[in-house]
């Protein structure tokens, strides 16, 4: 069965926002994969706009003032979390110091963040996508990825439907979305990126050589500041150079990660793709924190919560983990990581948070951090498991416990049962 857009004058008018290339692309298959990837555009400053409405009534909306969301000016450590359009002319970046914000922009307005609030509108954006999509797969607190195969017969095409979610966040809600539609996660993203704000674009696989290619290679997913600056050294510009470059060259100077890269720019999903087509190579999360932390009790907390992320998505995925590691980024924005081999993989929570912790002691020389995040590497099949004689017991009784928090989290919430290290000062060790 295959769907078609009919083009008219009059279905055009009916969605004016929405470009002629669009409608005809809805020419597609409704048995193909069909992923939304949503990021609600500038996240902290619109819920903070809201907050504002809602909790003193401003009839201001701070978006359109020279504002940032930003910590205490007073520790001299704040960092900027978001910022308005009005305020990025002024050459404020993300990440960078209140302080030098402050004196780019005299009349800078700074707003305190409120977390709990805006997780509470992330959750509220959540629980709305639930509504629709059989999968849904939160990427981080203001974007998830919706896997809405196969819906076709509930809701029609996919793009039409993606600007009628898109309308309904904004009018229920109160807050603005971007919407990538694509047939993999990677694209689906790569799409949502596209021109902002409350948009829907589309990025299928015969759409990258005009609509991505063309992009400088800043845009690529994974691709940072420093390989960046390595591609313009050898002459690549744009996604589309990087597509064209011989493998083999991507390869010799940028070794595993040249061949991810190289794989992006052509559209082919890696890292993002189905779980049942491939096996991550690794799991990580981590978490800017709007304050410093200064003492270990906050970051043992904060690596467990870490770990539970990390651990609960490699038993998701059935896999395990033989290499730990834990990164942390101080006031100064200084990076520094550590690893450590495992004895035996796992997937149990209290014995990657047991090597975290002790990893962080080694690690951490008491500067405030900024940063913690614990990556989990070198994934295999939990199948393939060798287990001494001094661990069997022990590691099956808390797999199955942590299989067991997971069914209750999955069903009643990520709250609905805590650790008791959550209330413990000091973390278990072995």
């Amino acid at each position: 069965m295959r769907y078609y857009a009919i083009v008219s004058i009059a279905y055009v008018s009916v969605f004016g926002n929405r470009n002629l290339e669009m409608i005809l692309l809805e020419n597609r298959k409704s048995t193909d994969p069909v992923y939304f990837h949503i990021d609600v555009n500038n996240a902290f400053l619109s819920w903070e706009a809201l907050y504002q409405m809602e909790e003193f009534g401003s009839t201001e909306d701070i978006r359109e003032q020279d504002a940032i969301i930003g910590g205490d000016i007073s520790t001299r450590h704040g960092v900027v979390l978001a910022k308005s359009q009005s305020a990025k002319k002024y050459g404020i970046q993300t990440g960078e110091p209140v302080i030098s914000a402050m004196k780019k922009c005299p009349g800078l307005v700074r707003y305190t963040p409120h977390h709990e609030y805006y997780k509470k509108q992330s959750g509220k954006l959540m629980e709305l996508f639930r509504t629709y999509a059989p999968v849904v797969d939160q990427y981080s607190i203001d974007e998830a990825f919706l896997d809405m195969s196969g819906t076709y017969s509930l809701y029609g095409n996919p793009v039409t439907f993606a600007y009628r979610l898109k309308d309904e966040i904004r009018d229920t809600l109160g807050f603005t979305v971007n919407i990538g539609i694509s047939s993999n996660r990677l694209l689906a993203k790569m799409a949502s990126d596209f021109t902002k704000p409350d948009r829907v674009h589309t990025l299928f696989p015969d759409e990258i050589r005009e609509k991505m290619w063309p992009l400088p290679v800043e845009d690529l997913f994974y691709v940072g500041k420093s390989t960046a600056a390595k591609l313009h050294s050898l002459g690549l510009h744009t996604i589309g150079d990087v597509a064209r470059c011989d493998l083999a060259v991507m390869r010799s100077h940028f070794k595993s990660h040249g061949e991810v890269i190289y794989n992006f720019a052509n559209g082919i999903d890696l890292t993002l793709e189905d779980r049942t087509e491939a096996v991550q190579k690794g799991y990580g999360n981590s978490t800017t924190i709007p304050y410093d932390i200064k003492e270990s009790e906050a970051a043992y907390h904060t690596i467990m919560k870490l770990c539970e992320s990390v651990c609960s998505r490699m038993r998701r995925d059935h896999v395990q983990a033989l290499v730990l590691s834990v990164e942390l980024k101080d006031s100064n924005f200084v990076v520094r990581r550590h690893q450590r081999t495992l004895l035996s993989p796992t997937d149990v929570t209290d014995e990657c948070y047991a090597v975290a912790c002790e990893l962080f002691d080694e690690l951490w020389d008491g500067s405030p951090i900024r940063l913690i995040g614990v990556t989990a590497n070198k994934v295999e099949d939990a199948g393939n498991r060798q287990l001494n004689l001094f661990d069997m017991d022990s590691h099956d009784k808390k797999h199955n416990l942590d299989t067991a928090l997971d069914s209750i989290r999955e069903k009643y919430g990520k709250d609905a049962v805590r650790r008791g290290s959550f209330f413990d000062k000091t973390p278990p060790r072995g």
